[in-house]
């Protein structure tokens, strides 16, 4: 069966043969009899899972020994309070505002009464459009929160705030793996699995060990010390997520590891990039300095052509094209599993349209 071109931006496209792996040991994992959905967290097995798991996202994003790695659940979206609740009760927490993932991480946090809020810089005034200029962080503040690529609006942040002393935090959820970051800058990385690490269900957070167990009377599953003493096993973990992340970090690894996976995620958007840049019909409203390699929306200024070449675009096989309904238009999600003759098919099909349309009556 051939394939849909799936430019979903979450839960989003796979590597084939990630999928291929799973389909071979589905029913029986290792000649267990068993599927790893099936499996107990405390086997041998997954535990060897969970294992190999974090040596090899370790060795990718070159986490050094001083950071816990946790495999947790509740999506990006929890740790929009778990963040603030471990590193910030009593304190301040400093926040760049960047779009709608940013205003949501600003709004769990606001709702802490012992945390206060500061917004230090945002681009809401030109729709999120670009990544404003950061200015130095309060020293008093327990850290800055960032999001790395803001999968919504199309942005990236490529020039990392210099924070001195205070604990740089970020939202990676969907540029994790896509692209180099040192992470020894960080304090603190989270990231929802479902865009470039695997299914939905599996957060993954990165964090130093010195800022975790501070925070006295956090429940238990949103302590960062409790999840970390436990080795990410107190509860249930998504196992079959965490296999299946496993698999993907793998298949990282073999292309040559992140670097390689940039560049061609640069390749991806350079094709699509170029394409908008030379149209006369469709347009990027991203500011070409913060550009996503990621995530990257474009429209014609045309509401009803936008509803007819989501329409068309699908029919041809080029799946969730439509934007975000904050947004509108059209979003191409090029997550490191999307395949460049994917981007190269829809560059042909979008000209094809622009050149039927182009002052011509609208079939909606």
């Amino acid at each position: 069966m051939k394939r849909a071109y799936n430019f979903s931006a979450g839960p989003a496209v796979l590597p084939v043969p990630v999928l291929e792996q799973v389909q071979k040991e589905l029913i029986s994992y290792k000649g267990s009899g068993m599927s790893v959905m099936e499996l107990s967290h405390r086997s041998a097995l997954f535990e060897e899972i969970i294992s190999e798991a974090e040596s090899l996202i370790r060795d990718l994003m070159k986490i050094p020994n001083n950071y816990k790695v946790l495999f947790l659940q509740g999506g990006a979206s929890l740790q929009f309070s778990a963040v603030p609740m471990n590193l910030a009760l009593g304190k301040k927490a400093s926040f760049v505002n960047t779009g709608s993932w940013s205003k949501k991480a600003i709004s769990e946090a606001k709702k802490l009464s012992n945390v206060e809020v500061e917004v230090i810089a945002s681009s809401e005034d030109k729709n999120f459009s670009y990544i404003p200029e950061i200015p130095t962080v309060s020293k008093d503040s327990a850290y800055l929160h960032i999001t790395t690529n803001n999968t919504i609006e199309g942005t990236t942040i490529w020039h990392l705030p210099e924070t001195g002393n205070v604990p740089l935090v970020a939202d990676m959820s969907s540029n994790i793996l896509a692209s180099v970051y040192d992470t020894q800058k960080f304090g603190l990385i989270y990231a929802g699995a479902q865009k470039n690490i695997g299914p939905a269900g599996l957060t993954l957070v990165i964090v130093r060990e010195d800022l975790i167990g501070e925070a006295d009377g956090l429940p238990s599953m949103l302590d960062y010390q409790v999840q970390a003493n436990n080795d990410s096993l107190y509860n249930t973990p998504p196992t079959f997520a965490i296999y299946v992340a496993k698999l993907v970090f793998e298949w990282i690894r073999d292309l040559g590891g992140v670097e390689a996976i940039e560049a061609i995620n640069r390749k991806k958007a350079g094709i699509l990039y170029d394409y908008l840049d030379t149209s006369d019909f469709f347009r990027s409203p991203v500011d070409p300095l913060s550009r996503s390699l990621t995530n990257i929306p474009f429209v014609t200024g045309n509401s009803e052509l936008d509803t007819a070449f989501v329409k068309e675009a699908e029919a041809k096989g080029f799946v969730n094209l439509k934007g975000h309904r904050s947004v509108g238009g059209m979003r191409a999600s090029l997550y490191n599993a999307f395949p460049v003759e994917g981007v190269e098919a829809l560059v042909t099909f979008m000209d094809e349209f622009a050149r039927t349309y182009k002052g011509g009556e609208i079939h909606v």
